[in-house]
């Protein structure tokens, strides 16, 4: 099998795995406990969050343990906007047309509970403009929140210059903007300094670094004012109740901390076989479109569009091949609608370019070797199906 579906999923690394271990047996007590037994694990999470904010770098006590990256997405959205809602007032919220479902259902949701959202478009690279933005930016504005990657077509976005562009209105205009990314997508292949950055809270999960899934972190500001999503015990600085799954905070802190030792040389690598497939494949398939930012985009991931093509015969042909590839998120595959993300970058041939795209996003364990064999297998597909 050659698996080209990371952005979905990664396989835990082998190192995470055997720090994890003893957690799920040896030392299994809760670490809310006050004998010794249970201090270890207090202990083994503490130090987990103050590997996790030396990559961050931030203070350990800004960062946030959480069950996945669609619950960090919640809180930040919902706990900013509830703690910013003032009575006789419709406080102001901000996002891209291209967010993740986490992101774009919960401000679905605060416009049926009162809200104002401004959705903002995006260029046929999948960016934002800064000028949109700030033409967005009113009085009431409360809350923005823009990935910092796309997980469909792996546009990077400009988060540091859009958080630079939100703490001068919050000077110039004496507003307390606050600014949310989703950087599941990037972890592992971008930058995650958050003061470099300019955000206030961010996003990360464990499945997409080589970590457990069931695991995220939520980064909060120190100042930042929250409301928790889940009530209840005193964990988490008594802001996420629910007693610690010791064991994926254990994999996602040493996942995290492999993924920063290894992000610059693994994303050389991966730009190489990214490049390698997109070129090969566009010369040997006539009328082949690449989705998405040609330059600034994840090293690993590869959106394209095949003309006359639908998408998921090509995947089930794929398939059968033995190479694992998707249509766009993991979490909307059961849908029948063409990919939001594509349809908003306004393709030209609209909903039928959508319906003929497929993601492939590459991870550690592909090689040259596979690229070369996908040059063979994915042409002939398409020239059949087409036929």
């Amino acid at each position: 099998m050659i698996y080209l579906d990371h952005a979905a999923a990664t396989p835990v690394d082998p190192k995470v795995l055997k720090v994890m271990l003893p957690y799920f047996s040896e030392k299994f007590a809760n670490p809310s406990s006050i004998y010794q037994f249970a201090l270890q694990n207090r202990q083994a999470i503490d130090a987990s969050r103050k590997t996790v904010a030396k990559i961050l770098n931030c203070k350990p006590d800004e960062i946030y343990f959480t069950g996945s990256g669609t619950e960090s997405n919640n809180w930040a959205i919902f706990g900013c906007a509830e703690a910013n809602r003032k009575p006789n007032e419709q406080p102001h919220l901000i996002t891209s047309i291209i967010e993740h479902h986490s992101v774009l259902n919960p401000f679905e949701e605060l416009e049926r509970r009162g809200f104002k959202v401004t959705y903002l478009p995006v260029n046929e690279l999948g960016h934002i403009s800064l000028e949109n933005l700030t033409k967005a930016i009113t009085k009431q504005t409360v809350f923005v929140s823009i990935a910092y990657a796309n997980n469909e077509i792996g546009s990077i976005e400009n988060i540091a210059e859009i958080g630079k562009l939100i703490k001068e209105s919050n000077s110039k205009n004496n507003t307390k903007i606050v600014f949310h990314t989703d950087a599941c997508q990037a972890a592992g292949a971008l930058p995650l300094n958050v003061k470099e950055l300019n955000v206030d809270l961010m996003t990360c999960n464990g499945g997409k670094i080589y970590g457990p899934k069931g695991i995220g972190i939520l980064y909060i500001r120190d100042g930042i004012k929250i409301v928790p999503l889940l009530y209840g015990g005193g964990q988490e600085h008594r802001q996420r109740a629910g007693t610690e799954n010791v064991p994926n905070i254990i994999g996602f802190a040493e996942a995290l901390k492999i993924a920063e030792e290894m992000r610059e040389q693994e994303s050389k690598r991966l730009t190489k076989l990214r490049d390698e497939l997109i070129i090969g494949l566009q010369k040997a398939i006539p009328e082949t479109t690449l989705n998405g930012d040609p330059e600034n985009r994840l090293p690993n991931n590869i959106n394209l569009s095949f003309k006359n093509i639908d998408a998921e015969s090509l995947l089930v042909r794929l398939d059968m091949a033995g190479v694992s590839a998707s249509a766009g998120s993991a979490c909307t595959s059961g849908a029948l609608e063409p990919s939001h993300v594509l349809m908003a970058i306004s393709l030209k041939s609209g909903e039928n370019i959508a319906n003929s795209s497929i993601r492939m996003t590459l991870g550690r364990e592909n090689t040259a070797e596979d690229i070369k064999k996908l040059l063979k297998i994915i042409p002939p597909i398409v020239e059949e199906l087409r036929a």
